[in-house]
């Protein structure tokens, strides 16, 4: 699903770092090597039909790479 995130990312939490990251052999094939995270965090986020909903996100990260692979955990509220 296509979506775009509308303001910050609050409640940043670090779920996995390093060898812990299941998907880190894929991540460095697809990116590059770095030291990669798997990171959530609370936001708003613009959905396809133009709603505006609150969320949970899951992402990957490392330094130079950004954000990489964001996927909606959750919605936190009803529409």
């Amino acid at each position: 699903m296509k979506f775009e995130v509308v303001g910050r990312i609050t409640n940043l939490e670090v779920i996995a770092a390093g060898p812990a990251v299941r998907l880190r052999r894929s991540l460095r094939k697809v990116y590059g090597i770095g030291r990669w995270r798997k990171l959530k965090g609370i936001a708003t986020v613009r959905l396809p039909n133009g709603a505006l909903r609150k969320v949970e996100l899951h992402w990957y990260e490392a330094h130079g790479f950004g954000r990489k692979d964001l996927k909606i955990k959750r919605y936190l509220e009803e529409a």
